[in-house]
């Protein structure tokens, strides 16, 4: 998976701002971590959920990066329960036949 397969068009604006940003971090880790937990997560986050996430998004990609994939511990601000979710969170990457991970 590598773009955005969820249609916005249910969604309230703030969710489809959110959507789109997630998709558009600026690296493309990111947006596949960020994009495919938002498709998954977005419709059913309460607003004080998006509130967090909102924070967490408007940190450094490169931060960010290295916080969920645990190469640094992440700030002491950051220890919630969405940032363990994003942690948690999986992303469906899909590699060529021949160029997959070695």
């Amino acid at each position: 998976m590598t773009g955005v397969t969820l249609s916005s068009a249910g969604l309230d604006p703030r969710r489809r701002r959110i959507l789109f940003r997630c998709w558009h971090r600026g690296l493309r880790e990111m947006d596949l971590v960020f994009g495919q937990f938002a498709e998954s997560e977005i419709a059913s986050l309460s607003d004080a959920e998006l509130d967090v996430l909102e924070t967490i998004m408007g940190e450094e990609d490169n931060d960010l990066l290295r916080w969920i994939m645990g190469t640094w511990p992440a700030p002491a601000r950051f220890q919630t329960p969405m940032f363990e979710r994003l942690c948690a969170f999986k992303p469906d990457v899909e590699y060529p036949a021949d160029t997959g991970p070695r």
